[in-house]
């Protein structure tokens, strides 16, 4: 048996690495090669226990998570990972902020500006840090604002994150629409139970991650965005009808289709006879869409992306 600390889960896997092992991980969901049973949730999310099983390889990982809102970190989890007669247990706190900030990272190359410099990340949590490694991994951002409700916890991420890398800018505040309002690319980590900004507060070219609320009674997004955003990519639309917040109530309101209900499956150019609909992130990779105007990511986290780190650990 193998033991990853998460000091050794850092150690060992490069952003860089997370980002093509996580890419890779979902193209292997679109070709139909991991078995995905229901997520279990106990005491209304506090609880959580997913597992992903790959056929093709005979490996599987398992992962329980214990979320607590008022602490930190607000997440802490064990992973499992078996295969080839080989077993892993790992810290599934670096696992996961890891892997989510890889998703994000692959997300970010397939729907942002090319060009773009300017990074704009709202929450300051144990999530935060990762999103902003992950979008400079495909990114050659030049500017990072760093906003949450304390502005002293997000001066002083700022000043972690500087040190780390120099040749970025990075500022720090408590005023989320000011920081928004020429952001080239946005990453959304927080609790929110409620939209952190209106829509036309943002430019009309940005592409939005949001990452933090994994709740159906959770929000980051207001309606409005995902109304008129000519693409909304969900990392599975399963996943994303159970349990994101956003997408459940943009789908409710009739602002939003699911894939393949509007214009004959295309994702949709919000007019005023249509409405976008979602797509997930394998189809998105696999037939890259032609992107433009607001662009958004919604990840609510499926197993696979747990499995591709646990598999870059078990090859080193």
């Amino acid at each position: 048996m193998k033991i990853f600390s998460g000091d050794d889960v850092r150690r060992t896997v490069s952003m860089a690495a997370a980002v093509g092992a996580v890419r890779a991980a979902f193209g292997e969901l679109r070709a139909g090669n991991f078995v995905l049973p229901a997520r279990q949730v106990f005491g209304d999310g506090a609880v959580l226990v997913m597992s992903a099983y790959h056929p093709p390889t005979g490996t599987a990982v398992v992962k329980k998570i214990g979320i607590a809102l008022d602490q930190v970190p607000a997440i802490r989890a064990t992973l499992i990972w078996t295969g080839s007669g080989e077993q892993i247990v790992a810290d599934g706190t670096s696992i996961t902020t890891l892997r989510t900030g890889a998703v994000v990272g692959v997300a970010t190359e397939l729907l942002a500006d090319p060009d773009a410099t300017r990074l704009t990340v709202i929450g300051t949590g144990a999530q935060s840090a990762d999103q902003v490694r992950a979008v400079l991994a495909v990114r050659r951002i030049a500017e990072v604002t760093l906003v949450g409700r304390d502005a002293g916890r997000a001066a002083a991420l700022a000043a972690t994150l500087g040190e780390e890398f120099p040749e970025v800018k990075f500022t720090s505040g408590t005023d989320i629409e000011a920081s928004v309002a020429d952001a080239e690319v946005i990453c959304c980590a927080t609790s929110s139970s409620t939209p952190l900004f209106r829509a036309d507060a943002l430019p009309e070219r940005v592409h939005v991650n949001a990452i933090g609320a994994f709740r159906p009674t959770m929000r980051e997004l207001p309606r409005d965005l995902l109304a008129t955003a000519t693409l909304v990519v969900v990392d599975q639309e399963e996943a994303a009808l159970e349990e994101s917040g956003e997408i459940i109530d943009a789908i409710e309101a009739g602002v939003l289709a699911r894939s393949g209900a509007s214009h004959g499956g295309s994702p949709a150019s919000t007019t005023a006879t249509s409405r976008p609909s979602l797509l997930d992130l394998g189809d998105a990779l696999a037939d890259p869409p032609a992107v433009s105007g607001r662009t958004v990511f919604k990840s609510v986290g499926v197993g696979p992306q747990d499995w591709a780190i646990a598999k870059l650990l078990s090859e080193s």
